[in-house]
């Protein structure tokens, strides 16, 4: 039997209401045993909707008429953005993308930590927008033979055409449209995954938010690029504000989009950029933030909640190229920063001589690992700082920490959901004390969280 929230019109279409937002960013709707999910639908609002697909034993739907509108529906800037998948949530007014963010980090503890706990605030931008600095677009050609670039639709591999994306940096507009006219008069191929054919696969752009820096990495199948270095002329010429352009081959049949293979091919290989007053060199492959000014409130949170003192020893895991070890080596005795990617790992030890900053160690290395021997020869470390990828960090990781013990553990993530398995498993040891969210990519569902933690016997 229909609920009142659900009526059918057809097998296929059906009038039904939004209770809410899923932790995916998708407007939820009940109907009797069944859950549907639909992008760009917002809580309290009603309206004809149609299934679109299942998938993993969820049902997806997309709207077909609105004939109730939540009061924190907006008109957004892009108008492509729930067909591209990148930022539905640009329908969303900002304050309520901010509530809706802190009560995704309160609800995936409840749900899978089994803990009763109120984050704080959300804390946000000013001008959330154009904000992205790392780009990377897919290439294709139209039935004109002319080449557009976008993003793939939600679960597919179809390119939706983006000319303006309004969360990347401005500069990159007009990178992509250039490489689009070049490409087309130096018959440059698009890639085609279904064949594996065709030369240019992406384009990547890093941009740096303090100095006039801009990288290109030309991403190609193979090696050979016809009139490369008048290609690369004809790019600088038309956009002076490129510093340096990097071709990156991956022959390989695979959604990864970067290959092993590197050639420089204009300026150093590399930009800088400026953050919390420390200079870092990157690299195409380096692990850097994508939001330069909420990565400066997020890592001054994270100092703040290690209570740091000038006798403190600090263990940076997962350290990348050391952003948050040298933000924090100005406020304690030691860091010792342990990265497994020895790109990252070079670049790390570069930024720390060219700033001057000698009290970090930084190890290629696994983290667990080098965390067990520490413990075994009973070394001492305070603080632990932990900024894994989405999937969180493992077992082997967290118990290896418990080892170590040290007196407080502050935990940088990127998906609430394994933060709160993660803080579940440390919580025989350690009491968690705040949970920060932090608006690092907004108009879209994802969000930053600092977790902050003390060792039971030494929590105040």
């Amino acid at each position: 039997m229909a609920k009142k929230n659900f009526k059918h019109i057809t097998q296929e279409t059906f009038r039904g209401t939004c209770v809410g937002i899923s932790s995916e960013g998708k407007g939820v709707v009940k109907c009797g045993p069944d859950t549907y999910f639909v992008t760009g639908l917002f809580p309290g609002e009603e309206g004809e909707l149609s299934f679109d697909y299942a998938r993993a034993g969820q049902r997806f739907a997309r709207i077909v008429r609105l004939s109730k509108v939540s009061p924190d529906r907006i008109e957004p800037l892009c108008k492509i953005c729930s067909s591209c998948g990148g930022c539905a949530f640009q329908q969303y007014a900002y304050p309520a993308q901010l509530l809706y963010k802190r009560e995704k980090v309160k609800e995936q503890f409840r749900k899978i930590a089994k803990m009763d706990v109120e984050p704080l605030p959300c804390l946000g931008m000013e001008d959330p927008y154009y904000y992205r600095n790392k780009i990377q677009m897919p290439f294709a050609k139209d039935s004109r033979g002319n080449l557009y670039c976008g993003f793939y639709k939600e679960k597919t591999h179809v390119i939706v055409p983006v000319d303006t994306c309004y969360i990347e940096d401005e500069r990159a507009k007009r990178v992509l449209d250039a490489v689009k006219r070049l490409g087309k008069s130096f018959h440059i191929e698009p890639y085609q995954e279904d064949r594996g054919e065709g030369l240019l696969r992406h384009v990547l752009i890093r941009a740096a938010k303090h100095k006039e820096q801009v990288m290109v990495v030309l991403v190609t199948r193979k090696d050979t690029f016809p009139s490369r270095n008048n290609f690369v002329k004809a790019l600088i010429k038309e956009c002076p504000f490129i510093t340096t352009v990097v071709q990156n081959v991956n022959p390989r049949h695979t959604n990864v989009i970067l290959g092993e293979f590197e050639r420089v091919l204009y300026g150093p290989g590399f930009i800088e950029d400026t953050l919390c007053g420390i200079n870092f060199r990157i690299s195409a492959k380096s692990f850097y933030q994508v939001n330069p000014v909420m990565t400066e409130r997020l890592y001054q949170k994270a100092i703040e909640e290690a209570k740091l003192t000038s006798e403190d020893v600090v263990f940076d895991a997962y350290s990348g190229i050391g952003t948050i070890g040298m933000v924090a080596a100005g406020h304690c005795k030691e860091v010792i920063a342990v990265e497994i990617v020895k790109e990252a790992v070079m670049d790390a030890k570069r930024n720390a001589k060219e700033n001057g900053i000698g009290n970090v160690s930084f190890y290629c290395d696994d983290a667990s690992s080098f965390m067990v021997r520490m413990a075994e020869r009973k070394q001492r470390v305070d603080v632990v700082f932990l900024d894994p990828p989405r999937k969180g960090s493992n077992q082997r990781c967290l118990d290896a920490i418990c080892k170590l013990a040290p007196s407080r553990i502050v935990y940088v993530s990127c998906e609430p959901s394994t933060l709160a398995r993660d803080v579940a498993y440390l919580s025989k040891k350690y009491r968690l004390e705040s949970l920060q969210p932090v608006d690092m990519f907004p108009h879209t569902p994802h969000v930053e969280t600092v977790a902050s933690l003390e060792l039971k016997q030494k929590a105040r």
